[in-house]
């Protein structure tokens, strides 16, 4: 038997997997959360095999959020992604933060359920198309010798931000530069180090002469 907490900000979301799903032998949904930090206690309470998780949810912590930190406090609970969201990179990010698995809310019933059963038996889930789209990517970084370091995985506050702090600016000069908090300028250096696999300055230094983020405007 799988069990299984459903995590999204509608509650009539939640209501009609639930009742899809509680249909199913061998699945049993044992608990429900609106939002990241409530999916959170509630894992760690419940102990679920699986945790469906909505990426956007606007009233809470969110979904690529609380995956990776329920995978750092649950290494052994699969989280698959249930979204809306057909994006390269919310996608990217999903798997990035620990995810077993991405599938769309506009998925018929019985992939929903292929998806719920291959994450709990410990493998890998995607929907057919997010296969294509890794491999694509999997490809290009490896024909410019990233490493799976993609630039395009930055936003463009994060590429400014990475610019000056190579600059050799301090985290107080670059948010004057910005107009933003230093928390914000601390935040997005976290995110940056996060996405790209780095852990030191010196690091983040060598990335952005490389990319040439030195002359990045």
């Amino acid at each position: 038997m799988i069990k299984l907490c459903i995590v999204d900000d509608h509650a009539m979301v939640r209501s009609g997997l639930k009742m899809l799903l509680n249909e199913k032998e061998h699945i049993t949904v044992i608990g429900e959360a609106s939002e990241g930090d409530e999916a959170i206690k509630l894992a760690l309470l419940l102990k679920p095999d699986v945790v469906l998780m909505d990426l956007s949810m606007p009233h809470g912590k969110d979904g690529l959020t609380a995956t990776k930190e329920l995978k750092q406090l649950l290494p052994s609970v699969a989280v698959l992604i249930l979204t809306m969201h057909d994006d390269d990179e919310y996608l990217f990010q999903g798997i990035h933060a620990g995810a077993s698995g991405y599938i769309l809310k506009s998925a018929p019933h019985e992939e929903l359920l292929t998806a719920i059963r291959t994450v709990a038996e410990g493998n890998a889930y995607l929907y057919p198309t997010a296969t294509k789209k890794l491999m694509s990517e999997y490809l290009e970084r490896s024909a410019a010798g990233d490493n799976g370091r993609a630039l395009d995985m930055l936003s463009d506050r994060e590429k400014e931000v990475v610019s000056l702090v190579a600059k050799g600016y301090s985290n107080k000069e670059v948010a004057e530069q910005l107009v933003i908090s230093i928390k914000t300028v601390e935040s997005h250096k976290a995110n940056v180090m996060d996405k790209l696999g780095l852990k030191t300055r010196p690091d983040l230094v060598r990335y952005a002469m490389k990319k040439g983020l030195l002359n990045f405007e």
